[in-house]
């Protein structure tokens, strides 16, 4: 039995959640927060969300996760057969968390917490997004998913990254700068979202995000 700890706010969490459920691997879940307790470090090196428990031990970083479900439960397959395509997938993948998630990410903080991002740090994250979704936009299909006919990791990664950024830059610059780049990424959203599988990982998110919202007041 696999157990995927962490806790459904988080998108990383939510990508390895969304290819469990679509290859119908069993797997319970356990909650877990980041922390730097000795206790945590123990379940993961960096105090990190999600990791996996397995067998043989726990598992961390959700590239790594899904590389390891993907090898232990190879059909239904969620990466293409072919060797170029299925690197086009991962490059997608990578291109998603290094250059749009990760930048969007330095300014959470201040678009969903309450808190407040340097202005400095805006114009730089600006830029960086600009960039990273001009760069998306050439690698992007959509035919009609991401990677093209079949739904495979890169899918499950963009059901959960590519909405932040798309609330994360109308709530901090004003416009919804995926959008104005790559009018068919709401679309496409649209057709994940409908998926049954992806359907209750928003309302497992939308369920955590009210209870983290209820604790804090």
């Amino acid at each position: 039995m696999l157990t995927l700890c962490g806790f459904s706010v988080s998108n990383y969490y939510n990508k390895v959640k969304l290819a469990l459920l679509e290859k119908g691997i069993e797997f319970a879940e356990e909650a877990h927060y980041p922390a730097q307790t000795e206790a945590m470090l123990k379940n993961s090196s960096m105090g990190k969300v999600p990791f996996l428990r397995t067998d043989h031990g726990n598992l961390t970083e959700s590239h790594v996760l899904t590389e390891y479900i993907e090898d232990c439960f190879p059909a239904p397959a969620l990466y293409p057969k072919d060797p170029f395509n299925r690197a086009q997938c991962r490059e997608l993948i990578a291109h998603l968390e290094l250059h749009l998630e990760l930048p969007a990410r330095r300014l959470y903080a201040e678009a969903f917490f309450g808190g407040k991002v340097a202005d400095a740090t805006k114009e730089e994250v600006e830029l960086l997004l600009k960039r990273g979704i001009n760069s998306l936009a050439q690698l992007v299909q959509f035919s009609p998913f991401i990677a093209g006919n079949q739904f495979t990791h890169a899918d499950c990664a963009a059901f959960v990254h590519l909405p932040l950024v798309t609330q994360t830059t109308k709530r901090i610059f004003g416009r919804d700068m995926l959008g104005e780049t790559i009018p068919a990424a709401a679309e496409y959203l649209t057709l994940v979202g409908r998926r049954p599988h992806a359907i209750k990982v928003s309302a497992d998110r939308d369920a955590g995000m009210a209870a983290f919202l209820a604790g804090r007041k």
